[in-house]
């Protein structure tokens, strides 16, 4: 394990010679740094990856736990302050040390929300948590005995007894810059609650930091008494039972106003404020409740290993198969992809969930995709009667254009749906980020020196490469119209499938509710289940059997709050069943309702993004082909989804996102091939003709992507359970149409909307300079 000096040590020297491999033209230099440059990293990952202690942490999905979305609630109109909501943390988090649970996470969320992860919390103890988490926080005032210290040292030697009004409290205090603990007498009944608090706030003078704070009337009255009455002696600040302060009384206040001063740091004083003003005094809501078994969370590893073994497996002999020995390097640089994308994610301490094992599983299979865009260049290069190393140069500069655009695209996506995602949405997202970046660290520098090696310093001469695709050139664009009225009918089929179904397409993420999934010694059937609650007068509740890896559940979706009740029912009506809870989710119409513009608004900044992005690399009217594109594709996607019956979820979002990503990576590469042979004077022919050969032209391109992303999602959709099925499902959908779009809708809007214009595309794409003629 490296320590921080040296791991800054070496960044800093992986950092130079990426610049030194970018600036040098001298070939074995290059090919020397590409060597050192992938074995340092690899090594460096494998670093990061080996040690126990640096292993990936898992997400509760994967170990089980319950995670709680707790929401503060404020006082009529006012807003909950960012030292309230630090303070409510702190708060929480003594009461999550309750259940002894190890490494829980308890972190702010937006302006008012807390997240709670409890890993290992068995799903009978949830309700007890919920109590717990959302029980309101009190807050009291107790005076401290006179002589606290010299009474407890007597009672310690046996010479006195405690006091019977009093017990003992432990105060943490700082003497000369350390933490010490201090024992008190702290009056067992409060002499004053701290609902008489009606402000309280830091405040810096000439003697250091103190907080201020104002009473209520009855509170100034009360606590002017208790002032007068003990000069002198300590008050103590109680929350939750726990001492926070315990300053001396130096005067009788009456004003309804009181200073604690001492040597309190600018975060002490803050800290004393905000639990003076108790964030916790109104019960907080608890909006999102999610728990998973640790036996069901081991299955999901297992499902989720044994998909991205076989997805890996069938990427790696279909690219052997077809590329050979070219195909035997890009497997080395999927390798070293897998490789560095585990070390990122242990070396940034990022956590795996389910959703993110669907994103390495969507890499694997996206990760080919640069590679054969390489590949079907190097095929075009060696056919025109280059050499291979003269063919390997052409091929990686014309294909670079491609790959950026086309990755950057996708990570606009991703990028976004971090941002706006939530728990293991956003594992997904960090995963196919940096699925990406190492994808194409893989493709444009790994793989590029294998071949420098083997074609510079091992003399390969020749290579060879299956060719399955069709040399028939299609009429692409001359279907135009048909595929748009197959575009536009199938378009306007899925939204009256999806608007007749209404709010059946969501699930209880977007539009609340609860949902239970029981495990049984000996099955339930959905009648037997149905007919228990029907006469507990739980009727209306959806039940499903679901497969989750190895494991056949029964699930239960009813309404908020019901989840308990229905496993009490399903309990007391098969107590020999063996029935427990393998996981439960609980989500409030309206964090539901959140959810959904969330989504919403991701997938119209995506838009936004990607219409700039393209306009900027391309022309406006690339821009609008892509967007209306990937409009198309999302649409059927959910069309089709809903017409299966399935369910709209969080997960489902990455889902939807990642398709659009997609949808524009392969719109990409049709596009930067269309703006080569736009640009090549030598190439004759109309608009139309020029942008149906460079259609054909990708086609092996497409197929082969599409076909390799097929296998690893297939994988997934097949061996992933029950909880990636409909993201693996709606991939798969949107992987075909998303092919579909970029040659049958995508180009067409291109060819559309420049006519209409009434514009030359060619001259716009050249740059309004003027086009060669090509020589007959």
């Amino acid at each position: 394990m490296m320590s921080p000096a040296w791991t800054f040590i070496f960044g800093l020297v992986l950092l130079i010679l990426f610049g030194w491999y970018f600036a040098t033209e001298v070939a074995a230099r290059k090919r020397n740094l590409g060597l050192v440059l992938t074995i340092l990293l690899v090594a460096f990952c494998v670093d990061s990856i080996v040690p126990p202690e640096k292993k990936i942490a898992l997400g509760l999905d994967l170990r089980g736990g319950t995670s709680f979305l707790i929401r503060l609630v404020p006082d009529g109109d006012s807003k909950i302050t960012p030292a309230q909501l630090e303070q409510a943390v702190e708060v929480i988090r003594k009461r999550v040390d309750f259940f002894g649970v190890a490494e829980p996470v308890i972190a702010p969320v937006g302006e008012d929300r807390i997240r709670v992860e409890m890993p290992g919390l068995d799903t009978a103890q949830v309700q007890q948590a919920q109590d717990q988490l959302q029980r309101v926080a009190k807050l009291e005032f107790a005076l401290v005995y006179p002589n606290s210290d010299t009474v407890l040292r007597q009672v310690a030697a046996g010479q006195a007894i405690l006091p019977p009004d009093y017990q003992v409290k432990s105060h943490t205090v700082k003497v000369n810059g350390k933490e010490e603990t201090e024992e008190l007498l702290v009056r067992r009944k409060a002499d004053l609650g701290g609902d008489h608090v009606t402000r309280a706030y830091p405040f810096f003078d000439q003697q250091g930091y103190g907080v201020s704070m104002t009473f209520d009337g009855e509170g100034a009255k009360r606590f002017g008494d208790i002032t007068a009455k003990h000069v002198g002696e300590r008050l103590a600040i109680l929350l939750d039972g726990e001492v926070q302060s315990a300053p001396s009384i130096r005067a009788a206040i009456y004003t309804g106003t009181a200073q604690i001063t001492g040597n309190f740091t600018d975060k002490e004083a803050r800290n004393l404020a905000s639990v003076l003003e108790n964030p916790l005094r109104t019960p907080v809501v608890i909006e999102e409740t999610r728990s998973i078994s640790a036996g069901l969370g081991a299955d999901s590893i297992r499902s989720g290993v044994a998909a991205g073994i076989l997805g890996l497996t069938l990427v790696v002999v279909a690219t052997l198969l077809y590329y050979r020995v070219a195909g035997l390097i890009a497997i080395l640089g999927l390798i070293v992809n897998i490789v560095l994308l585990f070390g990122f994610m242990a070396m940034f301490h990022f956590t795996l969930t389910l959703p993110g094992i669907a994103g390495i599983i969507l890499t694997i299979g996206m990760a080919v995709d640069a590679n054969v865009l390489i590949y079907e260049r190097l095929r075009e290069e060696m056919a025109a009667g280059k050499s291979l190393r003269a063919a390997l140069e052409g091929a990686y500069d014309k294909a670079l254009s491609a790959i950026l655009d086309a990755n950057v695209t996708t990570l606009i996506t991703s990028i976004l749906l971090f941002w706006q995602g939530t728990g293991p949405v956003r594992g997904f997202a960090i995963t196919l980020t940096l699925g990406i970046i190492a994808s194409m660290f893989s493709a444009l520098l790994v793989s590029k020196t294998a071949f420098k090696w083997a074609t510079e310093v091992f003399g390969l001469k020749k290579i060879s490469m299956l060719d399955l695709i069709p040399k028939r050139r299609f009429d692409f664009l001359g279907m135009r119209r048909w595929a748009l009225l197959a575009s536009s009918v199938v378009i306007l089929g899925s939204v009256a499938i999806f608007g007749y179904r209404g709010s059946g397409n969501f699930g209880i993420d977007f539009k609340g509710g609860d949902f239970v999934a029981i495990d049984s010694t000996t099955p339930i059937t959905q009648e037997e289940a149905r007919t228990a609650l029907q006469q507990a007068g739980l009727e209306g509740a959806q039940i499903q059997n679901e497969r989750s890896g190895t494991k056949e559940l029964l699930s239960f979706r009813t309404p908020v709050d019901t989840a308990e009740k229905v496993v009490s029912t399903l309990q007391t009506a098969f107590p020999d069943r063996g029935i427990v809870v393998a996981s439960k989710d609980r989500v409030g119409a309206q964090i539901g309702g959140e959810f959904a513009r969330k989504s919403l608004y991701a997938l119209g900044l995506g838009l936004v993004g990607i219409l700039i992005y393209v306009t900027i690399r391309f022309e406006f009217s690339f821009a609008l082909g892509a967007v209306v594109a990937l409009i198309h594709d999302v649409v059927i996607t959910l069309g089709i989804f809903s017409l299966v019956g399935r369910e709209l979820s969080l997960v489902m979002v990455g889902a939807i996102l990642t398709i659009a990503g997609y949808s524009v990576n392969d719109t990409i590469v049709v596009y930067d091939r269309i703006r080569e042979g736009l640009k090549n004077s030598s190439k004759r022919g109309s608009v139309q003709k020029l942008m149906n050969d460079s259609i054909n032209e990708t086609l092996g391109r497409t197929i082969l992507t599409g076909g390799t992303t097929l296998l690893s999602v297939g994988a997934l959709f097949f061996l992933g359970g029950a909880v990636l099925s409909d993201f693996a499902f709606a991939i798969l959908i949107g992987i075909l149409v998303g092919t579909y779009s970029s040659v049958f809708v995508a180009a067409p809007i291109v060819l559309w909307w420049t006519k209409l214009r009434g514009k030359s595309l060619r001259r716009e794409v050249l740059g309004d300079t003027p086009v060669t003629p090509a020589t007959p």
